[in-house]
C-alpha cells in the first residue's frame, strides 16, 4: 500500500494537535503508517508539552516541532523558515487550525461582534493563505495542502454561528488557492469531516444533539472516526488523488446528501 500513496519519507507539516482526540492527530497517525516524516507546529507551551506526551505514548518521532502563531505573519514565516531548513523540501501541508470566542458561539448570530467576526476569519480562513504563501517555497517538488471544514460552511448548524461563515470563507480560500498553485503542482482540497468529539467541538452547544441526528439519520448510521477522517486525509494528499485538487470532500457518513 505504501507504494501506491507515494508517501514514505515525504514530509508533512501537521498544525493543530491540540489533544489525543484533535482531528489533526487522527491526521497524523495515518501519514505515519504510510511512512510519511510528521513536521508539527504549535501555538502555545501546554500544546507542545501535550504534543510530545502524545508521541511518546504511541512511540512516534516527530522530524520537528516548531512554534506557530498563526495570528502572525511573522510567526508563520519563521516558523516554514526553520522548516525548510530542516527538511529542505516540505511535500504536505494539513491545515487543522480554527477558533472563534465562546460568546460568538453561544448567544444569537446577529449579536456575533465586529472584533469576533475578524478573529475567527483571520484564525480559521486568513491562516490558510499565510499558511500557503510560507510554504509554497518549499514546496519545490509539488505536493498537496489540505484544510478542515465542516457542513456549517454551506449549511446553518445551530449554535455554529460565525464559525459557520468562518468555514464557508475558508472553503472558498481552499478553491481559489488550488486555481493559483495548480502551476507549481501544488494541490490544495478540504475535508468536510462529520461531528467527532474534538476540543472545538465541545463549544458548539447542540453537538450532541449533531452526533444523535447522524447517528440516526445519516446513510451508513453512524458517526465517523478520527481514523476515518485522517485516512481520507492521507489519501488527499498522497499520489492516488494526484489529479484532484480545489474539492470539498466530505466524510460523514454521507449526512451532507440528506435534504
Amino acid at each position: 500500500m505504501e507504494d501506491i500513496l507515494q508517501m514514505k519519507n515525504k514530509n508533512v507539516v501537521v498544525m493543530g494537535v491540540a489533544n489525543k482526540r484533535s482531528l489533526a492527530w487522527g491526521v497524523a497517525k495515518s501519514l505515519y503508517q504510510a511512512g510519511a516524516n510528521v513536521i508539527f507546529t504549535y501555538r502555545k507551551e501546554r500544546s507542545f508539552t501535550k504534543l510530545e506526551k502524545l508521541l511518546k505514548e504511541d512511540g512516534l518521532e516527530a522530524k520537528a516541532i516548531v512554534q506557530c502563531d498563526v495570528n502572525s505573519d511573522e510567526s508563520i514565516q519563521q516558523a516554514f523558515t526553520t522548516i525548510g531548513e530542516k527538511v529542505g523540501v516540505i511535500h504536505g501541508v494539513c491545515h487543522s487550525i480554527a477558533f472563534a470566542h465562546a460568546e460568538d458561539l453561544k448567544g444569537g448570530f446577529v449579536d456575533t461582534s465586529r472584533e469576533g467576526f475578524s478573529f475567527a476569519q483571520d484564525t480559521s480562513a486568513y491562516s490558510l493563505v499565510a499558511v500557503a504563501k510560507a510554504s509554497q517555497p518549499y514546496m519545490t517538488e509539488g505536493g498537496a495542502m489540505i484544510a478542515m471544514s465542516y457542513l456549517g460552511a454551506e449549511r446553518v448548524v445551530q449554535g455554529y454561528n460565525v464559525m459557520g461563515v468562518a468555514k464557508a470563507s475558508l472553503e472558498a480560500t481552499v478553491r481559489y488557492l488550488a486555481a493559483e498553485l495548480g502551476q507549481h503542482s501544488i494541490r490544495v482540497n478540504a475535508i468536510s469531516a462529520g461531528a467527532v468529539r474534538t476540543l472545538a467541538a465541545k463549544g458548539v452547544p447542540s453537538f450532541n444533539e449533531i452526533l444523535h441526528k447522524i447517528e440516526e439519520t445519516s446513510p451508513l448510521r453512524k458517526n465517523v472516526t478520527q481514523e476515518e477522517v485522517g485516512d481520507m486525509s492521507l489519501a488527499m494528499m498522497s499520489h492516488l488523488s494526484r489529479g484532484v485538487t480545489g474539492e470539498i470532500v466530505y466524510v460523514d457518513s454521507g449526512y451532507n446528501i440528506l435534504g
